[in-house]
């Protein structure tokens, strides 16, 4: 059985990002900075909409555990991704990408691909830098128990899971037994709290995706002050403590905060020019829980993940070219 470092578990996502400005983004009906979930034809109304600005526009493999999952796998861990896609185009695109990422994706109890669509995500990046995400699910929301091939799960280091997955009603049943099947079998257990939008209307339903804790739990400040219903960070450092062994807090250009079981560190940030954020907590992640994987300290995976950061957020898209991966290590 081949082992794994980590084992993700997320939405199977094709992204296309583009670029607008907010008057754009107010035009086109769209809340900025958070991610919101829309049928398909509203997605197809946006994309006719935003006619030119798609000019040049590329697509890749995305979704928040995605993007973490491409990541590690890049800095040199071995990592495995239970998803779902369809059988056309962009679901066969989704999995020939994620394998050129060196991401093996066990078939779980799928031997073959479903009728339907692909999940797509359209990421608009504004002028200051901010993403704002409008997400298709399509065959994504129909991730199950089914997707996940358990024998793999049970062989690695760590099982993540992405918190988009609490807006899935057979998503997050397939969280909840991915971590109960990795705590039986001393597999630790992390998870991101992934958008503020998640906690503030599924505060329940990612709790109980956390269960009694988490070995691992990442979040950005607002994401955590949210969730622990606090409004300064050294209250919510404490409470989070109730739901998390270790954590780690994105604090943007200033860094991170980290709990590692038993110290809080600060981790200063590596100075950029941001231009866009798409990517940066999946990205900080996926270069943490990499590092954890080679058994470095907290100190050490949290400055390799602060400065894996902020080489994303200083160009656009939220993936770096083989070469810049292998340039941060």
């Amino acid at each position: 059985m081949t082992h794994f470092d980590i084992y993700g578990i997320g939405a199977a996502l094709v992204d296309t990002e583009i670029q607008a400005s907010d008057q754009q983004l107010q035009d086109w009906g769209i809340e900025k900075g958070v991610m919101t979930l829309v049928d398909e034809a509203r997605q197809n109304e946006l994309l006719a909409a935003m006619g030119e600005h798609l000019l040049g526009a590329a697509r890749a493999s995305g979704g928040s555990a995605a993007n973490t999952i491409i990541g590690a796998s890049y800095l040199g861990a071995a990592c495995a991704y239970a998803c779902r896609v369809a059988d056309d185009d962009n679901g066969h695109f989704y999995l020939r990408d994620m394998k050129d990422a060196g991401v093996h994706i066990p078939q779980g109890a799928n031997t073959q691909l479903p009728e339907g669509v692909s999940g797509k995500c359209l990421v608009i990046i504004t002028p200051d830098a901010e993403r704002t995400m409008n997400t298709f699910l399509g065959a994504s929301e129909k991730l199950s128990t089914e997707d996940i091939d358990i024998e793999a799960l049970k062989q690695a280091r760590y099982v993540y899971i992405e918190g988009y997955l609490v807006t899935s009603e057979t998503g997050r049943p397939a969280a909840i037994h991915a971590r109960q099947t990795a705590e039986q079998a001393g597999v630790k257990t992390a998870l991101s709290l992934s958008d503020p939008a998640m906690v503030k209307f599924f505060r329940a339903g990612l709790a109980d995706m956390i269960g009694e804790k988490v070995d691992l739990l990442f979040c950005n400040l607002e994401e955590a002050l949210g969730f622990t219903e606090t409004n300064t960070i050294a209250a919510a450092t404490q409470a989070l403590k109730q739901y998390a062994r270790a954590f780690a807090i994105t604090l943007g250009a200033e860094g991170a905060l980290l709990f590692d079981g038993e110290k809080d560190i600060k981790v200063a940030g590596h100075p950029a020019k941001a231009i866009d954020t798409n990517g940066a907590g999946d990205m900080f992640a996926g270069a943490f829980l990499f590092g954890l994987s080679q058994n470095w300290s907290f100190e050490k995976a949290g400055d390799l993940a602060n400065k894996a950061a902020a080489q994303v957020v200083s160009q656009y898209g939220p993936r770096l070219t083989a070469s810049q991966y292998r340039a941060l290590l």
